[in-house]
């Protein structure tokens, strides 16, 4: 991959820095939608396309949580990626004989290419793929989950949640911008800044907004009205990677998520949250950035630690008021094939 000046530069699913710059992400992804009125020829329907995804990828968990969230199970089937890749793309290794069981592929480049063979960006999940036709459909994981809570409604389970009321819908999408520049994306910016000056105005930028997100916090359980809403899912799955990759890897140190109370608690509350602690792989999550990212760790050691079994301490911040699932109802236990493996987790048992 080359930046816009034509230099070389490193890629990182979609993303490059080089030459002393910040690091940059590529955000064009494949626009088509997935639609309740098939505006784009991918009408809405219970077991027509398939959700890719790889737990250790934030990205991709996002998807996870929201497809959980709103019991969309049934409805759209689910392919889990292990948890490296090569420069080509995630693979399947997870699944007998290392081909997805629905898809019957190795890669999920082969559905990129299916749909265009000339494909030239990054082969990102999480992706939605048409079963029939072995196509990609789309990868733009922002619009995914927003689209999965206001067009596939006619699938959510008994109970769903309401992830993007629509009366929080500006000021959702105004926190969540914040969240996506400054932190999910902040992160990044510090773990392959290609200079010292990249890294320092990124460990600022990133520190000043979780220090926002502290005293936002501070006073309220979620981050928008009294319920859990897409900007939480969209916050939850960077603070799960801090302690055991951020931190460290991304040299993100200035304190551990453990050692910021506010966020530390909040962080608490969601994972004690059916949905979010249940979707969480740790084990997957450190081995992707310590094993793919070479540059930076050329060792490939994964780390042994942190120690898990905090994130089952009391939290307190029901007190703070607040109905995680507003007049709904939490999802019940995972469906056993999509249980995080016992051990890569702080879950006593899976689906406790």
């Amino acid at each position: 991959m080359t930046n816009d000046d034509g230099q070389n530069a490193l890629s990182t699913k979609g993303a490059y820095v080089s030459g002393g710059k910040e690091f940059t992400r590529d955000t064009n992804y494949i626009a088509t939608r997935i639609t309740a009125d098939g505006r784009d020829g991918y009408p809405v329907e219970a077991g027509r396309y398939r959700l890719v995804v790889a737990r250790a990828c934030p990205w991709a968990n996002r998807a996870i949580i929201v497809r959980r969230l709103l019991g969309l199970e049934n409805a759209l089937s689910m392919g889990i990626c292990g948890p490296t890749h090569d420069v080509r793309s995630w693979t399947f290794d997870l699944d007998p004989g290392g081909v997805d069981p629905v898809l019957g592929i190795e890669r999920i480049q082969d559905a990129y290419f299916a749909r265009f063979p000339d494909y030239h960006r990054g082969i990102t999940v999480p992706a939605i793929v048409e079963i029939a036709t072995g196509q990609v459909v789309t990868n733009d994981y922002p619009q995914m989950t927003l689209d999965l809570s206001t067009q596939w409604t006619e699938f959510h389970r008994a109970g769903a949640p309401d992830l993007y009321p629509e009366p929080l819908r500006a000021e959702i999408d105004e926190v969540a911008h914040r969240i996506f520049t400054e932190v999910n994306n902040g992160v990044y910016r510090c773990g392959f800044a290609g200079s010292q000056a990249a890294y320092d105005k990124a460990y600022d930028r990133l520190f000043t907004a979780l220090d926002w997100l502290t005293e936002r916090l501070t006073h309220q359980r979620f981050l928008v009205g009294d319920t859990i809403t897409e900007a939480d899912v969209r916050l939850f799955t960077t603070l799960a990677r801090f302690d055991p990759v951020y931190h460290g890897h991304f040299k993100c140190n200035r304190q551990k998520l453990a050692e910021m109370p506010v966020l530390w608690a909040y962080a608490r509350d969601l994972y004690q949250t059916p949905g979010f602690g249940d979707t969480t792989d740790f084990d997957h999550i450190k081995k992707h950035y310590y094993k793919v990212h070479i540059d930076i760790n050329p060792t490939q050691i994964v780390p042994d630690g942190p120690d898990l079994s905090n994130w089952l301490d009391p939290h307190d911040r029901a007190s703070l008021g607040g109905r995680p699932f507003g007049d709904g109802t939490p999802p019940g236990p995972p469906i056993p094939s999509e249980r995080v493996p016992v051990g890569h987790s702080a879950q006593v048992a899976a689906g406790s």
